[in-house]
């Protein structure tokens, strides 16, 4: 099996259909798809329930649990645990993948078995209007800020296994500390110019801005990186969001 996708959830029965029909109906088939669910109280099971013949008619396995976790890390790390592909791709509950995504994974995999592979976003307002497409900028400036898009990567399952997944000191940014590590340790990242993933903004690093630019100072600081010039960034990126708050 060459991929795992895993979604994490929490009462996410608003978004979560358009999430889960995005995998379901991808042109690519060698992989399996796993909802972490954090034990919602609305009618999140039950949608995803009502799935699992679809997948098991497509010869996909499809599975699913739901129980009390420690946060959305706690989650991701529990999927990839179980995950029993050779790249992991983690989508969240209110984000969808474009139809051709897990082909265009495949292909470049094929061709560089790189550990890591990464794509572009579009995202979207909370009321689904399209704002923009983003292309990932050079790893070099990851020590800026997030320059990777988390929902549109490809991870493979032996990182997760040598860095033990994701840390849960962190709350908000614990996948910008994920990233810092791989980039650190060499591994070996591919880019492929193309929409992955389709971002709808409102979720936890976007709808706690503040408290996500302190985190990342403290996970800059944590992989030892100057702790004055994190803090230059931190005061950078805090003043341009203060500016796009107030134009808006």
């Amino acid at each position: 099996m060459l991929l795992s996708i895993i979604t994490v959830s929490y009462n996410s029965e608003k978004t979560i259909k358009k999430t889960i029909e995005s995998v379901l109906y991808q042109s690519f088939s060698d992989f399996e798809y796993i909802v972490i669910d954090g034990g919602s109280t609305d009618n999140t099971i039950e949608i995803v329930k009502s799935y699992e013949k679809k997948f098991l008619d497509k010869g996909i396995n499809y599975t699913w649990i739901s129980e009390k976790d420690r946060g959305i890390y706690d989650a991701m790390n529990k999927g990839a645990d179980l995950a029993k592909g050779v790249l992991i791709g983690m989508l969240n509950s209110d984000d969808w993948y474009e139809a051709m995504t897990l082909q265009l994974v495949s292909d470049e995999y094929k061709i560089s078995e790189a550990e890591y592979i990464h794509g572009n976003i579009n995202t979207f307002s909370p009321s689904y209007d399209f704002i923009k497409l983003k292309k990932p900028e050079s790893k070099e400036k990851m020590i800026q800020r997030m320059t990777f898009f988390h929902p549109a990567s490809f991870i493979s399952k032996k990182i997760y296994e040598d860095l033990g997944g994701y840390s849960l000191n962190y709350k908000i940014c614990s996948d910008y500390d994920f990233i810092l590590k791989i980039i650190q340790k060499n591994y070996r990242i591919k880019y492929v110019d193309a929409v992955f993933t389709n971002f709808l903004y409102g979720g936890l690093s976007t709808s706690k801005v503040t408290e996500a630019l302190k985190e990342s100072h403290l996970i800059r600081v944590a992989n030892n990186y100057n702790k004055y010039l994190s803090k230059l960034y931190y005061y950078k990126s805090y003043l341009i969001c203060k500016f796009i708050s107030k134009k808006a």
